[in-house]
């Protein structure tokens, strides 16, 4: 048993079993033993990795995409630039150091990370350190000065928890931690049938069997996050991986060393995620009166962005062997059978800027 599954064990004894969001947030962020309190996980060392750790290219265009829905914005001064979950600060290096050719760009940006692990933060304050922005640290978005934002949530939105529900032949039912008659962790169904009218459309015609996630934590965030654009005005970048249209099916997973394992087999010593639902997504967003762009795929948002001609820039003054390191790099990002389909991107603006980059040459349907 881990630290933590010690902990959760207690928890259920006394309290009876946890929902599946409640044991996730606990594995995640529980102050002591969650997973990302205390470690590194990126990289071929850590658990996984994300598109900024595998090429530059990646947060080259967001900075791209950055500067260009900034001159929508007609370049407010000063502004905020928000990152949601920023890892080691990868991205948002890469982001700072391409957007240094736009005159007043740096000099109007206010730089805030949302992070709540200690470890990850010590991580971003050595990697922005030459940055030449001013940088600032939050736990949440509430303490974030109000001003025009930028908002980028690249890998956020997947690791925020999820409730599961199965359908038996009479209704719906949470699944829930309890424990087997060994005091191990297993994965059960709670007592009360869950109304069908507490449920969203498209679960209301299920098989015997089927699992379905929702995330209440998801809506609230993506909920207070529009109504900040919305107030102060700006644009909200989401890339993640999930489905387009909501349906049946589990996807939570645990990964560990670039494997999956048993989501109940390492308490809090394993990455926890769940594909995102853009269509619910975006439905916060709308609700709070924001125009929304997408999703799209990550290889066409890409792809709109310059990942050619940038591609074609580095390539140039690059060795045989280094030219190599890119293209492959640059191909894990885009191809179907890598991260290329699997990621969404996912734009919301205040309605009334511009259609974003790179929406505005694409036959993209507006909501």
């Amino acid at each position: 048993m881990t630290p933590l599954s010690e902990h959760i064990v207690a928890m259920i004894r006394q309290d009876g079993p946890l929902p599946m969001d409640s044991y996730m947030n606990l594995c995640l962020a529980h102050p002591e033993h969650g997973y990302y309190m205390a470690r590194d996980p990126f990289g071929r060392a850590g658990d996984f990795t994300t598109a900024p750790e595998i090429s530059q290219i990646f947060g080259e265009l967001v900075g791209i995409w950055c500067v260009s829905t900034w001159q929508t914005m007609q370049v407010p001064d000063p502004f905020n630039l928000i990152e949601l979950g920023p890892g080691r600060g990868t991205m948002m290096a890469d982001l700072l150091r391409a957007v240094k050719v736009m005159p007043g760009f740096l000099e109007s940006v206010e730089v805030h990370l949302v992070e709540t692990s200690p470890a990850l933060r010590r991580l971003q304050t050595a990697t922005l350190a030459q940055s030449g922005a001013q940088v600032h640290w939050h736990e949440d978005i509430e303490s974030i000065p109000d001003r025009p934002t930028l908002v980028i949530g690249n890998e956020f939105f997947d690791a925020l928890p999820v409730r599961q529900l199965q359908y038996t032949e009479i209704g719906w039912y949470e699944r829930v931690i309890g424990l087997n008659r060994s005091g191990e962790l297993q994965i059960e169904l709670a007592g009360d049938r869950v109304p069908d009218a507490a449920l969203p459309d498209w679960m209301q015609d299920a098989e015997v069997g089927e699992v379905a996630e929702l995330s209440p934590a998801r809506a609230d965030y993506a909920t207070r996050l529009a109504r900040r654009v919305a107030g102060d005005g700006g644009a909200l970048l989401v890339i993640d991986y999930g489905h387009v249209r909501p349906g049946p099916g589990e996807t939570l997973q645990a990964v560990s060393r670039h494997n999956p394992i048993d989501t109940l087999g390492q308490p809090g010593e394993c990455d926890l995620t769940a594909h995102v639902d853009f269509a619910a997504l975006e439905d916060c967003f709308v609700d709070a009166g924001l125009s929304t762009f997408g999703p799209i795929t990550q290889s066409q948002f890409l792809a709109g962005m310059g990942l050619a001609e940038r591609l074609e820039m580095l390539t140039k003054r690059s060795g045989a062997r280094e030219r190599m390191k890119i293209v492959d790099a640059a191909r894990r990002l885009v191809a179907g059978t890598e991260m290329g389909h699997l990621f969404k991107v996912l734009v919301a603006t205040h309605a009334e800027l511009a259609k974003p980059a790179p929406f505005a040459h694409m036959k993209e349907m507006e909501r």
